[in-house]
């Protein structure tokens, strides 16, 4: 569960994108998404820059100096920096992956998506993808963003997770289902 500091810097990005007086106009928002998680990601990766954006001790003045260089260098988009500088200024960058996780999700919510967790026994093609995405969004009436893992255990097919629903189309989930039937007879 999100802290309620993070669901408001998220839904202060979101808002800023998409909200009823966007100021902002932003060709892809899943582009300030994935810069915000890649940026949380380097601070993971990197002792140095997470000690730096993380110490109260060390200046703003130096954070947002390293941030306009690597900003430069990932090359990102000017909302995402000035959001970060924002974050930086308030000293919450140890909450960025909360706020990348809570910008997603309020974003998905603002647009209608919904996100399908996929686990196959083997890895999809893009057309297979392709056409589980458009038979879920029938099945759900959303815009599906999907996230895949494999699972050999289901012998084949997949599984899909909505939500709390479940989808299960794999042969170890036929098989349960007939062991269960011959064994209810």
């Amino acid at each position: 569960m999100p802290s309620a500091v993070s669901l408001r810097y998220a839904r202060a990005l979101v808002d800023t994108i998409a909200g009823p007086g966007a100021t902002v106009a932003v060709r892809d928002p899943e582009t300030v998404t994935a810069q915000l998680e890649a940026f949380h990601s380097l601070l993971q990766e990197n002792a140095e820059l997470r000690v730096l954006f993380s110490t109260p001790a060390i200046a703003a003045v130096k954070k947002r100096a390293v941030l306009g260089e690597l900003a430069a260098r990932l090359e990102l988009e000017p909302l995402t920096k000035n959001f970060l500088n924002v974050v930086i200024h308030h000293d919450r960058m140890n909450l960025l992956g909360e706020i990348a996780a809570s910008f997603r999700m309020l974003l998905d919510e603002r647009f209608g998506v919904t996100v399908a967790e996929v686990t196959a026994a083997r890895t999809l093609e893009e057309g297979e993808k392709e056409e589980l995405a458009r038979a879920l969004s029938a099945r759900t009436g959303k815009q599906v963003r999907m996230t895949f893992s494999l699972d050999p255990t289901l012998i084949g097919g997949l599984l899909a997770r909505i939500g709390s629903t479940i989808y299960d189309g794999s042969v170890r989930g036929q098989l349960e289902r007939l062991r269960a039937g011959l064994v209810a007879e």
